[in-house]
C-alpha cells in the first residue's frame, strides 16, 4: 500500500500516522505538505490527519480546504481512490465538500480527551473490512469540535444509504445519549462520501494499533485498507 500523509501548518498527529501507517502496511507513507499540487505517483490512499490546522481559526479545517493540495486531493477522490480523514481531518474533508455536514462544538462545550466505545456499522467496505459487523471497538478521541451535524434530509440519506461506518456507543454496544459523547446526530463518528471511497471520523484509530498502548483495536481499519488493495492489485 502506498500511502501519502498531508501536513498542514498546526497539524500534530501526522506522525502517529505514519507509524501506524508503517507498522501495518510494511511501507513508511510520503508526508505532503499542504503547499504542494501534486500527490506522489501510485498514491493509493491518502490520509489527512488529525491536530489543529492553521490553530482552528475561523472554522476548524476551513484554511486547510482551501491549500494548494486539496486540489489533488479532490482529484484522486474523484478518481475512486481512497482518503481517510481523521478528526481534525474529518473537519477537514466536510469544508472541502468531500464529505457532507458540519462538526460543531461538542455539546458540553468542553474537549474531549479519552478513550471511547465504537459500534462497527458495516465489514463490508474498505475502511471495515477489517472488523466485523456490530463489533464494539474502543479508541481515544480528543476534540473540541467533533459534533457531527447535518439537515435531516442529509442524515436520512446516509442512514439509507449505509454510509455511517462508525457510531459513539457503550462497552456494550447500545446506541444512547449516554454514549454520545459530543452529541453527533444519530451517534455519528464516522461517515463515508457516496462512493463510498472516503471517509471521515472523528476518534483516533491510528493511536491504538500497538500492545504497549493497551489496546490494538485501530489496527483493524489500516489492515482492512490493506487487504482491500492487495485484492484490488
Amino acid at each position: 500500500m502506498k500511502s501519502a500523509v498531508i501536513v498542514f501548518p498546526g497539524i500534530n498527529r501526522e506522525r502517529d500516522m505514519a507509524r501506524a501507517l508503517t507498522l501495518i502496511s510494511g511501507r513508511a507513507p510520503a508526508m505532503v505538505w499542504h503547499a504542494e499540487t501534486a500527490l506522489p505517483a501510485g498514491t493509493d490512499l491518502v490520509v489527512i490527519p488529525g491536530g489543529f490546522s492553521y490553530g482552528d481559526y475561523l472554522r476548524c479545517g476551513a484554511i486547510a480546504a482551501r491549500a494548494p493540495i486539496m486540489d489533488a486531493v479532490r482529484a484522486h477522490a474523484a478518481r475512486g481512490a481512497l482518503v481517510l480523514g481523521v478528526c481534525n481531518g474529518f473537519q477537514i474533508l466536510c469544508e472541502s465538500a468531500l464529505l457532507p455536514g458540519v462538526l460543531m462544538r461538542n455539546a458540553a462545550l468542553k474537549f474531549i480527551c479519552r478513550d471511547v466505545h465504537l459500534r462497527v456499522e458495516r465489514s463490508d467496505t474498505p475502511f471495515t473490512r477489517g472488523y466485523n459487523a456490530g463489533q464494539v471497538i474502543r479508541v481515544p478521541v480528543a476534540h473540541g469540535e467533533g459534533n457531527y451535524e447535518a439537515d435531516e434530509e442529509t442524515l436520512k440519506r446516509l442512514e439509507g444509504e449505509g454510509r455511517v461506518l462508525y457510531r459513539y456507543c457503550s462497552p456494550e454496544g447500545a446506541v444512547d445519549e449516554a454514549a454520545n459523547i459530543n452529541g453527533a446526530a444519530h451517534g455519528i463518528a464516522g461517515v463515508v462520501n457516496e462512493r463510498g471511497n472516503v471517509l471521515g471520523m472523528m476518534p483516533h484509530p491510528e493511536n491504538h494499533v500497538e500492545d504497549i498502548m493497551g489496546c490494538t483495536d485501530g489496527r483493524g481499519l489500516f489492515a482492512g485498507l490493506v487487504a482491500h488493495l492487495e485484492q484490488a492489485a
